[in-house]
């Protein structure tokens, strides 16, 4: 199975660790990591999170940020190791989505482009003109110029 690592910055981690679990309960092989200190402190962490998820046939790291400290010490942690994958910009689809799909035991790359693919798709931007539609417009009509 592919390993999960999850961090951010201050208890984003623990944060969205807690929506997953009531989405789809605690997960085997996964590792909440948070940022609240020292980036000295950082590093010990995730080292021994990729330490806890050795045996697994991959990793991946979610992070808040893209060049953020989690995500800088992510990076520079996976040089020396072999089927990590980061991912930055993290949301809560993204990542349920990959808990939910590594189970039917896809592989690192396939998980990690679902990641990206589902993390794009799910941003919006929510417009009440655009579920009331144009009809809505026609009794709103402005006639201060007249008829």
């Amino acid at each position: 199975m592919v390993g999960i690592i999850l961090t951010g910055h201050g208890r984003f981690a623990d944060g969205l660790t807690s929506s997953v679990d009531l989405i789809a309960g605690p997960q085997k092989d996964y590792v909440a990591v948070n940022f609240e200190h020292e980036v000295d402190e950082l590093t010990t962490d995730l080292n021994a999170a990729f330490d806890q998820l050795q045996d697994c046939d991959g990793v991946i790291v979610f992070t808040d940020l893209q060049g953020g400290s989690p995500f800088k010490t992510a990076v520079e942690l996976s040089v020396s190791r072999e089927n990590v994958e980061i991912i930055a910009g993290t949301n809560l689809p993204m990542l349920a989505e990959v808990i939910m799909a590594r189970s039917m035991g896809l592989d690192l790359d396939t998980l990690a482009s679902m990641a990206v693919n589902t993390g794009k798709d799910q941003v919006t931007r929510f417009e009440l003109a655009s579920i009331m539609g144009d009809d809505q417009d026609e009794d709103n009509e402005d006639f201060s110029d007249g008829i």
